[in-house]
């Protein structure tokens, strides 16, 4: 596959529906309605806790994401915010 990123279910579909977003620096970002809401552990610890941390990704350029195809995509993400 090229220019994946590997997701559970969970992050997957969150990503589709623009919950988390991923910047092109490989910095996640949770829409700020998402991480304001208190629904317990579940929302907390798999959605809410990833506000902030950056992807891992692998250290060989062409194995990475596109940065610009990220981009794209994260203004699409902010302008569903």
């Amino acid at each position: 596959m090229t220019n994946g990123i590997a997701m559970c279910a969970i992050h997957h579909r969150a990503f589709d529906a623009h919950v988390v977003g991923v910047r092109p620096d490989y910095v996640i970002e949770v829409r700020s309605d998402v991480l304001r809401e208190h629904d317990g552990p579940t929302l907390q610890h798999a959605l809410q806790e990833m506000h902030g941390i950056a992807l891992w990704v692998p250290p060989r350029m062409t194995a990475q994401p596109s940065r610009d195809l990220l981009e794209e995509r994260y203004e699409r993400f902010r302008a569903a915010v």
